[in-house]
């Protein structure tokens, strides 16, 4: 059994699973992620800084995807959005590249107060408000109460709209965050109808396959964009990877203030990440 040593010295028992989702989060498909999991396994000695491991995972997977080179891990680059307005303004994107109509945020009114929503989003006859949760740590999790909230703002709102001071009539909630939700967060938000979209959850629908999806990857997955270079970009309203790659760069240029020779190198990063 080999182990792993942390940055703070802890040890851990190695975890193929963990080294395949890193894989799979680079971009490489579930077969060559299984395949090269399996080789670091058998090649990493015991007690190796988990630094070493990420090292010797990259370095094999650009062997296979020679773009993981200009390509940062998907978990991290969603961690180095600013929560407003980067993160905020890209879950609407995302959220209309998968048929949602989405307003940005606004007050609305409830029967008994004033509630401030990140966003209003209508699909399948369904109105609901947005609530966005982001956190710097990728490895925090989403708990309880954004859930318990989020059902006291429905019910207020629905109140309110039956007492004419709401003007939209809401049917829900849905709260997005970039971490996994913990055990009892998941329990009560299916429980009382408030939708979820964390790092991981549902299974089928989490943020990370929707991002997938739609290559709608924030411009932050792009290796070497700096943190001016990106809020420079999100002012421009430059959210993710496929708006710089396939965008005119000179007008982004224009309305960044990033030199264009800049934003040119980010661009032609961007488009080797999203081509195969």
């Amino acid at each position: 059994m080999k182990h792993v040593t942390k940055a703070d010295g802890t040890r851990q028992r190695f975890d193929r699973r963990k080294v395949r989702r890193t894989l799979e989060n680079l971009g490489l498909t579930p077969g060559d992620a299984d395949r090269i999991a399996g080789e670091v396994e058998e090649a990493v000695p015991d007690n190796i800084a988990t630094a070493a491991v990420l090292r010797m995972i990259r370095t094999r997977a650009r062997a296979v995807r020679p773009a993981v080179a200009h390509r940062t891990n998907l978990r991290r680059a969603l961690a180095l959005l600013r929560p407003k307005p980067e993160f905020e303004e890209f879950v609407r994107v995302l959220l209309r590249e998968h048929g949602y109509r989405v307003q940005t945020g606004c007050v609305l009114a409830g029967r008994c107060g004033e509630h401030e929503v990140d966003g209003i989003a209508t699909r399948d006859g369904a109105t609901i408000f947005v609530e966005v949760k982001h956190h710097a740590s990728p490895h925090r999790m989403t708990g309880l109460d954004e859930g318990r909230i989020a059902r006291a703002i429905v019910e207020d709102l629905q109140e309110g709209f039956r007492s004419g001071r709401c003007v939209v009539s809401i049917d829900g909630a849905l709260i997005v965050c970039n971490t996994k939700l913990s055990e009892h967060a998941k329990r009560y938000a299916t429980c009382r109808g408030i939708e979820h979209i964390g790092w991981d959850y549902p299974a089928e629908r989490n943020l990370r396959t929707m991002i997938e999806a739609t290559q709608a990857y924030p411009v932050t997955i792009v290796a070497g964009v700096s943190r001016a270079e990106t809020a420079r970009l999100a002012a421009a309203g430059i959210l993710t990877a496929k708006q710089v790659a396939y965008g005119d760069a000179g007008t982004i240029a224009r309305d960044s203030g990033i030199p264009l020779r800049e934003v040119l190198l980010i661009a032609g990063r961007a488009r080797t990440i999203l081509e195969p």
